[in-house]
């Protein structure tokens, strides 16, 4: 499924034309690729908090199937009071959870990701970014082409900020945003599904993100092109985020530590 939006600056439309160009991807040595982006739900009753990380190693561009890493060491230190949480394995998988209760996040604190792999250790260090919340979410009876299906989110910054949001619209879509021209102001924009949504249930949610986030998301969006991918997968291109190998800085991980507030909309697709 793709997306098409329309924002206040325009519509920029891809056409692409119907040559056969054949690409040459390199296959270089895999690199770890460390997903652990957070969401915090603080205004659901009870909190929402599902911290999880999960390591893989970059495979070709062509590729479907993405090894999974196993047997590595990963930890989150609170550094402003140096508490630990470990994390463990789930059995056969590359994906680790809390062994233990993770302390809700605060803000203002500087969390830390230790990944040990191989005997390299790889950090990146964070902190909760606030967000706002989604005022109301419309169906839109406009279309850009023929039978797509508008939405029509509606939301508020906060003008006591500089704001970065990324917009999850479900289905691995996304969109990155920033306020330099709503500041402080309620806004509205469209989001229009391509392919049929009628009748389905959609959660869209928004996400308080930092501008260096914002910049890596952006581009990892424009990369995977959103055509029926996870733009949080092993990108096409190999895209630094913000995790340093301490142990040999130019065998660099791929991926993001990140943690956000978040908020979240239901709403069902009228035939």
């Amino acid at each position: 499924m793709k997306k098409l939006i329309t924002l206040i600056l325009g519509i920029l439309v891809l056409v692409s034309c119907e040559d056969v160009v054949e690409v040459d991807v390199p296959n270089g040595k895999p690199k770890l690729v460390i997903d652990a982006s957070f969401e915090l739900y603080l205004n659901e009753t009870p909190i929402e908090f599902d911290p999880k990380v999960r390591l893989t190693l970059s495979a070709s561009f062509f590729d479907q199937n993405i090894p999974e890493v196993q047997g590595a060491t990963v930890y989150i230190t609170n550094t402003n009071n140096n508490t630990i949480i470990n994390f463990e394995q789930v059995p056969d998988s590359g994906l680790y959870v809390p062994a233990e209760e993770f302390p809700i996040p605060q803000f203002g604190t500087t969390y830390e990701l230790t990944v040990v792999y191989n005997n390299e250790t790889y950090k990146a260090t964070t902190q909760l970014i606030p967000t706002v919340s989604i005022d109301n979410i419309e169906q839109g009876e406009n279309t850009l082409f023929d039978n797509e299906t508008e939405i029509i989110i509606f939301f508020t910054d906060d003008g006591t900020r500089n704001d970065f949001y990324l917009f999850d619209f479900d289905f691995n879509l996304f969109l990155a945003s920033e306020d330099r021209f709503y500041q402080g102001k309620p806004f509205n924009f469209s989001y229009f599904y391509e392919d049929m949504v009628n009748g389905r249930d959609l959660t869209i949610k928004i996400l308080g993100i930092d501008k260096r986030y914002y910049k890596y998301t952006s581009l990892l969006i424009e990369q995977s092109d959103q055509q029926g991918g996870n733009p949080f997968q092993t990108p096409p291109a190999q895209l630094r985020g913000n995790i340093i190998n301490t142990t040999n800085t130019d065998n660099y991980a791929l991926g993001y530590f990140n943690l956000s507030e978040a908020n979240k909309f239901d709403i069902t697709i009228k035939n």
